[in-house]
């Protein structure tokens, strides 16, 4: 399934891609069947197709059922646990890579294998000759990638479970990646792999700055990431520039491995480059910052589909006019496709599935009164009465949530992401990320959903309760104007005794209210909130009476039905947020950082 190909062959390169979606239900026939061939007597699929050894597609659709997360998450465990890999897979599953979608307050774990690191490493080559089809030069310089580790822990099996990014970043396959100026980074490795993201950020930064006249992309994974970073250099351009100007690593480096690699670079002081960084960094306004401090800079290269469309605005007052790149569509499960237009506006991007990643299925959805539900039965009916869609056979404009079936032991796996068709290259689709299923707030990995928020809010709410005081209404939106970004919530409170006036709200009891949100969200948040940092203090706005019936005026008025509205769990509208924003008549954030530890307690016998 995966052709080799030299990464500096661009010609090549391109005619594969070009093979691949030429010949795309042809491909996708040979995946299912490679599939199903290598895994016919595993546990999972033998309880479905009776022990056929050669099962073929129509068997598999008719009688495999599509699935949720729920509904393989005791197999996962299992072989976490210490049972053979053949429960789902018959290769040996090396590693479980664990997603930033939540399960039960966990992170999902999902299953891989060495192959699956081989597959992606040909993803990665194959963006190499996209870009240099679009941007000439490439090879002449170097790329400032701010890449990071995360935590990881061993099962009781002995299989690590990590994030899928920490998995490539410590393979063979990464470190030991062939010689290709694109694959040129001014980080070395060392200070992508230290597992402090403090001493990591600040190496990779200063790196970045010491080798600026190289520098010809900027970026990182996702758009958040890239904008923590800028404000990280707002906070320490002037200790870097110290190093700099001394030919010197700040002592409060202490990992070895860091310390030894940029010193490297450090080799001697540079009073002219700190000089100069003074000079750019030392401006109170940092509009276009990125190509001042960056000249030869031809693009960035960050996720702003989906949730990271948020940080699109801000992106842009740094970037000085640069184009935002978007390359590659995908997930823990699975990597999916890649955008061959690399230089269009954000708003226009959109990925071509590649049909030799995995088999793809997709379940219809219809759009209805400006909400997506699926068209066989509501938004989540039971997984027996789906009925999905081949890859080739999609339709343009069409809705669709993404089903894969994967060389790794996922069978008809529902990924949670709603797509829209936007065209077709040869026979492959091309697909516009719509957002994921059921989430309504999200500022950086974090996914979380209507239900979440809700069970958060329950909880915080009985804090009140006593006082007689009663929420009865709420909505949310992610704030994205700070680095980092925060979640916001809107509460309408009023006294149990029918008097409208609240009096003073005590300050310290809605900072509870804001603290017991927090901790009642999933682990991923809590992680990004207490470890990563990547996300800022929950806010709680207090609004008056009657603000939201001025925020269902403000719906109706768009055109929401009067008989059918409902409160939105979540808002995005600028309008709406200035509505309730105006009605606002106290601000509370929370002052304790959540408690996290790395999911240990699931692994239990």
């Amino acid at each position: 399934m995966l052709s080799s190909f030299d990464p500096n062959d661009n010609e090549g390169g391109l005619k594969l891609l070009e093979d691949l979606t030429q010949n795309a239900r042809q491909i996708q026939e040979q995946v299912i069947e490679k599939i199903l061939t290598q895994n016919a007597n595993t546990e999972y699929l033998k309880s479905f197709i009776n022990g056929c050894h050669s099962p073929d597609v129509h068997l598999f659709k008719n009688t495999v059922p599509v699935v949720n997360y729920e509904d393989i998450k005791p197999y996962i465990e299992r072989i976490a646990n210490g049972e053979p890999s053949n429960i789902i897979s018959a290769q040996p599953i090396t590693e479980l890579l664990t997603s930033s979608g939540t399960s039960g307050g966990q992170p999902k774990m999902m299953p891989s294998t060495a192959e699956d690191l081989d597959r992606k490493t040909f993803f990665y080559n194959l963006l190499v000759p996209v870009m240099n089809k679009y941007v000439d030069g490439l090879e002449q310089g170097k790329g400032m990638y701010l890449l990071f580790i995360k935590p990881e822990i061993s099962t009781p099996s002995g299989l690590m479970a990590r994030p899928v990014l920490t998995s490539y970043y410590k393979s063979k396959n990464f470190r030991n990646r062939p010689f290709n100026r694109y694959n040129v980074y001014t980080s070395p490795d060392e200070t992508i792999l230290c597992a402090d993201s403090r001493q990591s950020m600040y190496c990779q930064l200063l790196c970045g700055l010491v080798q600026r006249d190289e520098v010809l992309r900027v970026g990182a994974v996702f758009a958040s990431a890239f904008l923590r970073a800028i404000k990280f250099l707002e906070d320490h351009w002037k200790e870097m520039s110290d190093n700099i100007r001394h030919g010197y690593v700040s002592d409060w480096i202490t990992d070895p491995n860091c310390r030894a690699s940029v010193s490297l670079l450090l080799t001697k002081p540079n009073a002219a480059l700190a000089d100069l960084i003074d000079s750019m960094c030392g401006e109170k306004l940092w509009e276009g910052i990125i190509k001042k401090i960056w000249p030869k800079t031809k693009y960035i290269e960050v996720i702003v589909t989906g949730s990271m469309a948020q940080y699109i605005p801000t992106l842009e007052f740094y970037s000085g006019g640069l184009p935002l790149v978007s390359t590659m569509y995908a997930s823990s499960e699975c990597y999916f496709g890649i955008n061959f237009n690399p230089l269009s506006k954000p708003s226009d991007v959109s990925y071509t599935l590649l049909p030799n990643m995995a088999f793809f299925e997709f379940l219809p959805v219809e759009k209805n009164n400006g909400e997506l539900s699926h068209c066989n039965g509501g938004s989540v009916p039971p997984a027996d009465e789906f009925e999905t869609v081949d890859l080739v056979d999609v339709k343009l404009g069409h809705y669709y949530e993404l089903v894969v079936t994967t060389f790794t032991g996922l069978y008809r796996y529902r990924v949670g992401d709603i797509l829209m068709v936007t065209g077709f290259h040869n026979s492959a689709p091309q697909f516009r990320f719509v957002h994921r299923r059921n989430v309504v707030l999200s500022i950086d990995t974090d996914k979380t959903n209507e239900d979440d928020l809700l069970n958060a809010i329950t909880k915080a709410k009985l804090l009140l309760e006593p006082l007689g005081v009663l929420l009865t209404e709420y909505t949310s939106y992610a704030d994205t104007g700070s680095i980092p970004g925060h979640y916001v919530l809107f509460w309408e409170l009023k006294n149990r005794g029918g008097c409208e006036s609240l009096g003073e709200l005590e300050s310290s009891l809605m900072e509870e209210c804001c603290s017991s949100v927090e901790q009642s969200l999933d682990s991923v948040y809590r992680r990004c909130r207490s470890k990563d940092k990547s996300i800022g203090p929950l806010e709680i706005r207090v609004v008056k009476h009657g603000a939201f019936d001025a925020l269902m005026d403000f719906c109706v008025s768009q055109g929401s039905s009067v008989n059918q509205y409902k409160t939105p769990r979540c808002i995005k509208s600028e309008e709406a947020i200035k509505i309730l924003d105006s009605r606002a008549v106290g601000r509370f954030f929370s002052r304790k950082t959540p408690f996290w530890e790395p999911f240990r307690a699931q692994y239990s016998q």
